[in-house]
């Protein structure tokens, strides 16, 4: 290794062009990882946090058939789940479905609801972003919040009452009257523009039911659902109760974090084809500068075997280093975006923006230093073998 060292030493310039160049592809693509990770946990977490809990629990067949005949498929208002299952910090929260018209002024529009506990259930800004007003609070009975989209086309403000009606199990017309106190900002902006959230006290008083159509389980760590999953159903009636971790809900999460990851894929694959072509050239500029001295050390009884091994090590000595300068770079750039707070514009399909940041983990930057590592030695691999298998009297001429 030490001679692998002084070798790339002698050739400093060629050699730091070459560091350079593998620290900023290793810089790029932990950049793109990061920015890629940062940007679905954020996502991840408001989709947990506002539609589908870590864990849900529902009448089996609910969320295929619900939609259309919702009171079909209501819980009992106290779902039979002992929450000393449930580890510390977990919070247990009933939803009910409500959906009907809401009417203020001359204006009267559609709306999809849902009954929420609000002393645990929507609590943060990743669950819910309020632009105006406040958010729901424990102990309210007649308020609501819309979303930002509905109140614009129903053009109330906060502090403005408006009138809902809802359908009964029964077929009759429920009706009430509710204050805004707050307008929110989710990430789907379809769903902005028909939502509204209330007390779920208030929700059950509008259609005449007791129960619930889903209860959330809602965790401190995403990374504790699957180990928490076999407990909840071992808990309860697989008859009587369908029980699913987020991940197996969130269908549009799935797809949008897929192609992404796809996207991603590509850029690492761009990376490493330009290590590829940058260290091989190296290495093979550093062969022929070299070959008087292949066939020198050859003659002096050095194997053909620890000729390739050494410009392997060079290589790999080249990858290493070039990643370890790419890492502190990106972590540079990790900082540097915390300090700027810089805020992203929606994606297309989004409602609101989110601030820029990177996520580094430990395995993403493992592979990504294995990746450059491993692409630098497979550089070095022709050029290593070419300088292998030298004739060492035609080695030794050439040199002179």
């Amino acid at each position: 290794m030490l001679i692998a060292l002084r070798n790339l030493r002698r050739h400093f310039r060629r050699s730091l062009t070459s560091l350079l160049a593998i620290a900023f592809g290793v810089a790029a693509m932990l950049t793109a990882s990061g920015f890629n990770e940062a940007m679905f946990d954020e996502f991840r977490e408001a989709t947990i946090r506002s539609q589908f809990g870590h864990i849900q629990i529902t009448r089996p067949g609910f969320h295929d058939k619900g939609r259309s005949d919702p009171y079909a498929y209501l819980l009992p208002r106290e779902v039979a789940l002992d929450e000393a299952l449930l580890p510390g910090g977990a919070a247990l929260a009933p939803r009910l479905l409500v959906n009907g018209l809401a009417s203020f002024g001359e204006v009267t529009l559609p709306f999809m609801a849902e009954g929420i506990d609000p002393a645990v259930d929507m609590v943060d800004d990743r669950s819910l972003r309020m632009v105006e007003g406040r958010r729901l609070a424990a102990g309210d009975e007649r308020q609501l919040v819309l979303g930002r989209g509905l109140a614009s086309q129903l053009e109330v403000a906060v502090g403005d009452a408006i009138v809902l009606l809802a359908n009964t199990p029964e077929g009759h017309l429920g009706a009430a009257e509710a204050e805004v106190v707050g307008i929110f900002s989710s990430f789907s902006k379809e769903f902005d523009d028909a939502a509204l959230l209330m007390p779920i006290g208030l929700a059950r008083s509008l259609v005449q039911v007791e129960g619930a159509h889903a209860w959330l389980v809602f965790l401190e760590t995403t990374g504790a659902t699957n180990a928490l999953l076999p407990s909840v159903r071992d808990a309860l009636p697989a008859a009587e109760f369908e029980v699913q971790p987020w991940h197996a809900l969130a269908e549009f999460y799935a797809r949008a974090s897929e192609l992404f990851a796809q996207q991603l894929q590509l850029v690492k694959g761009i990376v490493v084809a330009i290590i590829l072509l940058g260290i091989g050239n190296t290495m093979m500029m550093s062969v022929l500068e070299r070959t008087g001295e292949i066939g020198t050390v050859m003659a002096l009884g050095t194997r053909r075997a620890q000729v390739l091994r050494g410009f392997l090590l060079e290589g790999a000595l080249l990858g290493l280093l070039g990643a370890l300068i790419g890492v502190v770079v990106a972590f540079g750039l990790g900082g540097l975006l915390a300090l700027a707070q810089v805020e992203m514009p929606p994606p297309p399909s989004f409602a609101r923006s989110y601030d820029a940041a990177l996520l580094l983990t430990p395995s993403m930057v493992l592979e990504t230093v294995v990746i450059a590592a491993v692409a630098t030695t497979l550089a070095s691999l022709y050029p290593a073998l070419r300088a292998s298998r030298m004739v060492i009297v035609d080695a030794i001429r050439n040199g002179r």
